[in-house]
């Protein structure tokens, strides 16, 4: 079976349990100003699973694509990757445990022909009581519907919150007031090959030996994170199925090497000819065709939607990704490395093939760069230590890997205690810039905390109010709001004076102390900027949209007060926002301008 076989199986599958097929929503979602991709299918249905009602049912399944700039590092074994397909299942408050394991088992076992003794599960072993939270008890119940199904108790495990439990941010103690989660039973594929003991003295589904490979999880997300701590039962329990395409893939291919499917066929045969290898013999050079066909993918899926490389968010992850993949084509022993990613690129993803190679053009010259900063630096001093090494790579994105192969051909060593050093440097680096990149998004908002939601609905006032007082030319070009602030940007000549500046805060003011409804309804983009909602970032919505509007019914016919296309969070009257009051504001260059407000 082809993985485009298995897709249009899965979504006839769960069709025909009553499910409705949902478009995908795109990698780059400008309706989740919290992220920088979307990164799990539940992602663009946080408030259906919250309760709003889905304009198409309760029951929906779709194919998403997905990215996850965590799983960077880990790319290089045959199971990991940045890009992928989520083939996902939802029950929105209807169906739950019992229906949902059921029809797991049978899509696999049924559909896709897997018997049922190479199938292991996982389920939650509980969460005790803690200081402020309450317990979350162990999930006997999936335990005991697997053993219905005939899954026996020896190939059924359970795991703590590390491994079966998911929400976005992670286990219940890193997730924020707001977010939502739950316990999870995944379903892993055994393909029967020898534990390596260096993995551990005994196998089991989680363990990294390879003989696994999880190929589905079932999340019962019923769980929404509070501001004391506590974790509180949903209105409704709902299901969120995701199973990974590519492991599903290779898992009906009987090869535990995903990049052995037909997904990553065509880059693989590309990458054996520049290299003039071969890839599958399990050596060291395998590791380097798995990164360059995971990064050379997921760098044209998000190039397919107008991200381009550069210094920032996401096109920052795609320099990134182009960079990495053109180092392990040196590994490969490619010397002209921008002319091969050109003639690859050119083969595959002819659209993008142009912003790719000149990415590559501009590494290949920081790659000569570095490597003469080091050979003079061996020259000189004959000593790279974990500081230097760290600081090539800072200034000049030379890779750790790099300057390790260089000096292995020059008869040098890197000790574990230079190693440490380096990654320290590295692991410091990158927490200031997480703490730096926290809600520089458009629209960025730190949480989804009362507060926070507060400050957003305030930003769709603030904006209809600066374009009444302005003029239409007015337009949002990013925020960022936390639980103490809102930072608004938009298109100006110059700062507000104080005579603006007071109309502004009056006429939001006067629609607070109306409590006027804050609705949305669901529709197409089209019909959307028909009514004329504001959308400045419509290229990359899905196929349907929120479109929130706040109107005064006395106020007549004529339209609303404000009406804009938005994903985020938002109150339900506008009179629980407060007062609110604009603190300052800077002028950003040219025809940008910034505010800062709260409110009181």
């Amino acid at each position: 079976m082809t993985s485009d076989e298995i897709r249009e199986k899965y979504l006839k599958f769960f069709e025909g349990k009553g499910h409705a097929r949902i478009t995908p929503a795109p990698l780059v979602l400008e309706s989740d100003p919290t992220t920088l991709f979307t990164s799990a299918g539940m992602q663009p249905l946080v408030p259906y699973l919250k309760g709003e009602p889905h304009p198409k049912g309760r029951r929906l399944v779709d194919s998403q694509p997905s990215f996850r700039t965590v799983d960077i590092d880990e790319v290089g074994d045959n199971r990991h990757l940045t890009y992928f397909e989520m083939l996902g299942n939802w029950g929105l408050g209807d169906y739950f445990k019992k229906e949902q394991l059921e029809w797991c088992l049978e899509f696999f076992t049924k559909e896709l022909g897997f018997s049922k003794d190479k199938l292991w599960v996982s389920v939650f072993e509980g969460l005790p009581a803690q200081a402020g939270t309450k317990e979350v008890p162990k999930d006997t119940e999936s335990a005991e519907r697997w053993k219905q199904l005939g899954i026996p108790l020896e190939r059924i495990h359970f795991y703590g919150v590390d491994k079966n439990w998911w929400s976005r941010s992670g286990p219940p103690d890193k997730m924020p007031p707001g977010e939502i989660g739950g316990p999870d039973s995944e379903i892993f594929f055994d393909f029967g090959t020898p534990h390596d003991p260096k993995y551990g003295e005994k196998c089991h589904p989680n363990c990294e030996c390879g003989r696994f490979i999880e190929i589905g999880n079932s999340v019962f997300i019923q769980y929404e994170k509070k501001e004391d701590g506590n974790l509180v039962e949903l209105p409704q329990k709902n299901v969120d199925y995701g199973g990974g395409l590519e492991r599903i893939t290779a898992a009906v291919s009987g090869t535990p090497d995903i990049f052995l499917s037909d997904l990553f066929e065509s880059t693989i045969r590309k990458v054996e000819e520049e290299s003039k290898g071969s890839y599958g013999n399990n050596s060291e050079k395998d590791r380097s065709f798995r990164i360059i066909a995971d990064h050379l993918r997921a760098s044209s899926a998000v190039m397919s939607e107008g991200i381009e490389p550069s210094n920032k968010l996401q096109g920052y992850v795609v320099r990134r990704l182009i960079r990495r993949a053109v180092f392990h084509l040196s590994l490969l022993g490619v010397k002209d490395l921008s002319a091969s990613i050109s003639r690859i690129s050119k083969a595959l993803w002819p659209k993008i093939s142009g912003a790719m190679v000149q990415e590559s053009e501009r590494f290949e010259k920081a790659l000569s760069k570095g490597t003469a900063i080091l050979t003079r630096r061996l020259e000189t001093s004959g000593v790279i230590d974990g500081k230097f090494a760290f600081d090539l790579y800072q200034s000049g994105g030379f890779p750790l890997e790099l300057s390790l192969e260089i000096l292995k051909e020059k008869g040098k060593e890197f000790s574990e205690k230079e190693i440490r050093t380096f990654e320290k440097e590295f692991e410091s680096h990158r927490q200031k810039s997480r703490t730096a990149s926290v809600g520089m998004f458009k629209g960025g908002l730190a949480d989804s905390s009362k507060e926070v939601t507060k400050l957003h609905t305030v930003t769709h006032l603030l904006h209809a109010a600066l374009r009444k007082v302005l003029g239409e030319h007015v337009s949002q070009k990013g925020s960022n709001i936390t639980a103490e602030r809102l930072r608004f940007d938009f298109s100006h000549s110059q700062k507000l004076t104080e005579e603006e500046t007071k109309k502004v805060e009056d006429l939001v003011n006067e629609q607070i102390k109306k409590d006027l409804k804050v609705e949305f309804e669901e529709k197409t983009l089209d019909e959307a900027v028909k009514e004329g909602a504001l959308h400045f970032f419509g290229e990359r919505y899905g196929d349907r949209v929120k479109v929130y509007t706040i109107k005064d019914p006395s106020a007549g016919p004529g339209p609303p007060f404000s009406r804009e296309v938005c994903g985020g969070p938002h109150v339900s009257h506008t009179g629980e926002l407060g007062r609110v009051r604009i603190l300052k504001q800077e002028k950003l260059g040219s025809g940008v301008v910034r505010i800062y407000a709260s409110t009181s």
